[in-house]
């Protein structure tokens, strides 16, 4: 089969699809055929040597939509089921950047049933980073959220599901943004001008780091979405990051959100595999509004 992978460490121009043996699922695991995945910005900073794994071949993605091929033993999944799926891992041979990928089973939900599999490709990895953001953040409703990035992918997805939960969020993003971030469901929205200890709690998914914390009113709650780059807790305000984990169940909750069309799933272009480098060049144009999808 094809894959994406990386030899050694750099831009787009060191991304390579090669030939790489077709995997064969254990025991809790299934096979997919891919039938699209998309591209994020961990996959770049994969490809950059961000997470290390110097002088081994990497390979990348971590989403994946489509369809169950083979089965190990005591699976819970057959042969021609349609699927969505978190395949975690910073530095693994093989990602969902190829023609088959093998994950554990409780890692596997079905597919939406209202979205193609190229929208399907674009929820698992920032959904779930998300909702398990949302997660530590513990806010309650009624109370009040800063998410900032959020026209961003896992941004977007925060302000549905707080929306949802009946939090009273308020997106920061770009200015042209607001109209899409306040038809997310967002009570406010600030281009830039935040004041300093005015919410319960911010979900910093543009990854500003300090800046953010300012935000938040004392002994209140502060995640970031890079594990280990979050600012250090003053004014008695909690703070972390979350790191997303693989959760099937989980998934197929957020699956039913999109289904019910709470969550919005965005594409902004897709790519044939054999372009994946062309695909990572633009994403290092940046201005993407939805991700990048690769299709074998």
């Amino acid at each position: 089969m094809r894959a994406v992978v990386v030899n050694s460490f750099g831009g787009p121009e060191n991304v390579e699809v090669v030939d790489a043996g077709i995997p064969v699922p254990g025991a809790r695991q299934v096979r997919i055929k891919v039938a699209a995945a998309a591209l994020n910005p961990v996959d770049a900073g994969v490809r950059a040597g961000v997470f290390g794994g110097a002088g081994r071949r990497i390979g990348l993605g971590w989403d994946v939509a489509g369809t169950v091929d083979a089965v190990g033993v005591a699976g819970s999944w057959s042969v021609g089921d349609e699927v969505v799926a978190l395949d975690h891992g910073m530095v693994k041979p093989l990602g969902t950047h190829a023609e088959y990928v093998v994950v554990p089973t409780d890692a596997v939900a079905k597919a939406p049933a209202t979205v193609d599999a190229v929208h399907a490709a674009t929820l698992p990895l920032n959904a779930l980073t998300a909702a398990q953001a949302l997660d530590l953040l513990e806010v309650a409703p009624g109370q009040s959220l800063l998410v900032t990035g959020a026209a961003g992918a896992v941004g977007a997805y925060a302000v549905q599901l707080a929306a949802r939960r009946g939090i009273a969020v308020t997106g920061l993003a770009r200015e042209g943004d607001e109209e899409f971030v306040r038809s997310l469901g967002a009570a406010g929205f600030s281009g830039g001008a935040v004041a300093e200890r005015s919410f319960d709690a911010v979900l910093d998914a543009a990854v500003l780091g300090e800046p953010a914390l300012a935000w938040v009113r004392d002994g209140g709650r502060y995640v970031g979405v890079i594990p280990g780059t979050e600012p250090a807790s003053v004014r008695g305000v909690w703070t972390g990051a979350v790191e997303v984990s693989a959760d099937g169940a989980r998934l197929a909750e957020l699956v039913r959100l999109v289904d019910d069309g709470v969550l919005t799933t965005r594409v902004a272009e897709t790519f044939p595999l054999d372009e994946a480098a062309k695909a990572h060049a633009r994403l290092e144009e940046g201005g993407v509004r939805g991700r990048l999808v690769l299709v074998p």
